[in-house]
């Protein structure tokens, strides 16, 4: 049996405020993972050309109040 399948077995024995412990932490480590490949990818560069986009937009009176 495969880990996931391990957890997914594990996870439907559980209680409904135990189910729900668990999806808030996957989400907020989902979300951590994110925040990681985010920061990676601004390190490494590959989000210049969309912040000069905005940039220009903005200068070009494109943009719009962010709500």
């Amino acid at each position: 049996m495969s880990t996931v399948a391990e957890i997914e077995k594990a996870i439907q024995k559980l209680t409904p405020q135990e189910i729900k412990a668990v999806a808030d932490w996957l989400q907020e480590f989902r979300e951590e993972m994110w925040g990681q490949q985010i920061d990676a990818d601004a390190r490494a560069g590959k989000l210049g050309k969309f912040i000069a986009k905005a940039k220009a937009d903005s200068r070009a009176g494109k943009a719009r109040p962010f709500p």
